[in-house]
């Protein structure tokens, strides 16, 4: 293989320490984390501190970096304090009526569901699509059958749009099992039907580029693919969308905010029509600084240079998974399913008819080892990004034997 498009030295990672867990939490890079401490040392002297620069300059610097990694425009990005955040936003801006309704797939992340939920005070309805035959969630998560490369769950949400349906919301890479949805085709059948498309992108944002076609939002955290900190993440939105979303009320998001001549109560402006007209308030500059920093690597680094390397990595990994008997068709359901670019960066490997115990032990078992994956809701998830090589493959191999 060619070397990784991430030089493993950019981060702070002991020798022996492989980390599979982006999907958690991913690392921050040295060049980052010294960003941080650069802003924390204006913090301490603010005297040194310049508003255009800083205050104005920073936030642009993370819009372009986002827009650089979606392929998109940096217009077009609002800073939010996290997915959450930005889902939220999003629920509560756009103008539902009663009886509407989101759709979602069932089994999404909580960040996904609860912003959608808190709207049935407004009578509006939250409801979740099983993906595939067998396809459980909640307090029967744990005996969910596994996707398939034979399933086709857009045709399943998209027999669920109905008259009622408003926004359908879906994640680009599920958290659990790892499958990526096809953004295209929601995206297709949304636009025949009135329905908007917001994506959940944080289990893939920074090991590649999603396609933003057709969709209407798209928001993710920083803290896992993007390599930056908690509490500080991105929102993308379609302009035509953007226009029928209600702004927070920042003084910020309005035009001549940093023209100190004009006096700041004359009230008697315009909100700004780019991204900025949809963000909270004052900005997190110590994050800004820090996913700055971490964007310009990955940019840099290139994402479609990272996602094929993880796609080839996984290759070999599904491969090595044939001779292991811990792990009987493993190998078997997540060929196709990779081979059809059905696959995000985690490579999530079900439990079978074992009891759930057994994750949890090859979990111990790996952190004895110094290897540091993550087990959620009947699978071991192994997230590879631009760092992993070979070797690591190798190891996590002998360990999963």
């Amino acid at each position: 293989m060619s070397n990784p498009p991430l030089a493993r030295d950019l981060f702070d990672l002991p020798p022996d320490l492989l980390w599979v867990m982006h999907c958690a939490e991913g690392p921050v890079p040295r060049a980052a984390i010294e960003a941080g401490r650069r802003m924390l040392d204006l913090e301490a002297h603010p005297w040194d501190s310049d508003f255009t620069r800083d205050v104005v300059g920073l936030p642009d610097r993370v819009r372009r970096g986002a827009a650089r990694l979606l392929d998109g425009d940096a217009a077009d990005v609002s800073l939010t304090q996290s997915t959450s955040s930005g889902l939220s936003m999003i629920a509560h801006a756009f103008p539902f009526q009663p009886g509407d309704e989101v759709v979602a797939p069932l089994g999404e992340f909580p960040a996904n569901a609860w912003p959608w939920k808190s709207l049935q005070a407004r009578g509006v309805a939250f409801r979740e699509v099983p993906l595939w035959q067998g396809h459980q969630a909640g307090a029967a998560a744990w005996e969910s059958a596994p996707v398939r490369a034979e399933d086709r769950p857009e045709d399943r949400l998209e027999a669920a749009l109905g008259p009622a349906t408003r926004v359908l919301t879906v994640s680009w890479v599920r958290f659990q099992d790892g499958l990526a949805l096809d953004l295209a085709r929601l995206a297709e059948m949304c636009a025949g039907r009135g329905v908007f498309l917001v994506v959940d992108g944080i289990q893939g944002a920074g090991t590649g580029t999603p396609d933003l076609r057709g969709v209407s939002a798209f928001v993710t955290g920083g803290h896992k693919g993007l390599l930056g900190p908690a509490g500080q993440g991105f929102l993308w939105t379609a302009p035509g969308f953007r226009e029928r979303l209600v702004p927070a009320g920042s003084w910020l998001s309005v035009e001549d905010f940093s023209r100190w001549a004009r006096p700041g109560t004359d009230l008697d402006r315009q909100w700004l029509p780019d991204g900025r007209r949809l963000e909270p308030g004052n900005y997190n500059l110590l994050g800004a600084a820090v996913l700055g920093e971490s964007l310009a690597i990955l940019g840099q680094a290139g994402m479609a240079r990272i996602a094929a390397h993880v796609r080839a990595l996984q290759g070999l990994l599904i491969a090595g998974l044939r001779d292991l008997p811990a792990w009987p068709g493993e190998a078997d359901r997540l060929e196709p399913l990779w081979a059809s670019g059905r696959l995000g960066p985690i490579l999530s490997l079900h439990k079978g008819s074992k009891d759930p115990a057994f994750l949890f032990d090859r979990l111990a078992d790996g952190t004895r080892r110094s290897i540091h994956a993550s087990v959620r809701e009947g699978y071991l998830r192994i997230a590879l990004h631009g760092w992993h090589d070979a070797a690591d493959v190798d190891r996590l191999l002998e360990w999963l034997a």
